[in-house]
């Protein structure tokens, strides 16, 4: 088996069994490549079942003399331990060579968010007079309210919005379905939008059913939703460097100060693992802190 048919078995295999994006699969194709490259380059012939550990620390040591960071290195790895692991479970290997690679240690970096107020003072920014604030107002107040990603956020659907419940049904990452509770006011907004906007433009075929449309009547894209949210934190003057996932982030982050379970936060942000879920923990260790600084006589 050469690098070509192993790639594009790995590739069907990302696509059907996994189901993942377009974009998913690219970024494992390119880590695996990335090591195809590195036997080119150092002219060694070196086949896909052929490869040893010996051949991995190689790489290692060559990648980090291109200058890519800690992360991006553990991403490539990353990448190529997936690929040994679907060569083992198709019976064409029977040892994993990347068992005994170390990947370099990663610092966790907590994420961005936003305090309330600030997540206040951005909604009440945005003009509602206009049909794109109205679209807008109800766009953000959804992301806040239910903690979606922004792929998520544009390919919201109306038959997938269960107003009476006060539940939205989204499809998240290798299409998996969950169900996300949306509060009162961000439900509010979407009514407004679909009464007071959406049902007065014109839509693209096959658009119907999106919640959110531009002024073409087609779905959002995540370039224009990542611009209004950039616009929106100009306006207001906001220091922070802020995204859509801001708002994801922020919405965890003020469950876990709350109280919330970590599991029903794990169940909301579509989290396969727990563990990602727990870095909020440490968001809400840094909120007890401060408290304890404020409030304690003796701190």
């Amino acid at each position: 088996m050469n690098w070509s048919v192993s790639l594009t078995q790995f590739q069907g295999y990302l696509q059907l069994e996994k189901s993942l994006s377009s974009h998913s699969v690219e970024a494992y194709l390119r880590d695996v490549r990335k090591l195809v490259q590195y036997f080119e380059i150092t002219q060694q012939e070196v086949g896909p079942l052929a490869v040893e550990a010996k051949h991995l620390q190689g790489f290692l040591e060559w990648i980090n003399t291109l200058g890519m960071t800690a992360h991006s290195q553990a991403r490539t790895i990353s990448g190529i331990r997936a690929f040994y692991k679907f060569l083992i479970m198709e019976d064409v290997l029977d040892a994993d060579p990347t068992e005994t690679i170390e990947s370099p240690k990663l610092q966790r970096k907590l994420p961005d968010t936003l305090s309330y107020d600030e997540i206040v003072t951005l909604f009440e920014a945005i003009d509602v007079s206009t049909p794109e604030g109205t679209r807008n107002k109800a766009m953000l107040e959804t992301l806040y309210s239910s903690g979606l990603r922004v792929t998520e956020l544009i390919e919201l659907k109306i038959s997938n919005l269960y107003e009476d419940l006060g539940f939205l049904r989204i499809t998240g990452k290798g299409n998996k379905e969950r169900l996300v509770p949306i509060g009162r006011d961000a439900l509010k907004y979407i009514r407004l939008y679909l009464d007071g906007v959406r049902r007065r433009q014109p839509i693209k075929r096959g658009h119907e059913d999106f919640v959110f449309l531009n002024r073409r009547g087609a779905s959002l894209s995540r370039v224009m939703v990542f611009n209004i949210i950039k616009d929106l934190a100009a306006k207001v003057g906001l220091q922070k460097s802020i995204s859509p996932h801001t708002f994801r982030h922020s919405f965890a982050t003020h469950l876990i100060e709350g109280g919330a379970d970590l599991r029903a936060v794990q169940e909301m942000l579509g989290h396969e693992s727990i563990t990602t879920t727990e870095i909020y923990t440490h968001l809400d260790r840094d909120y007890l802190k401060q408290v304890i600084q404020e409030f304690h006589p003796r701190s």
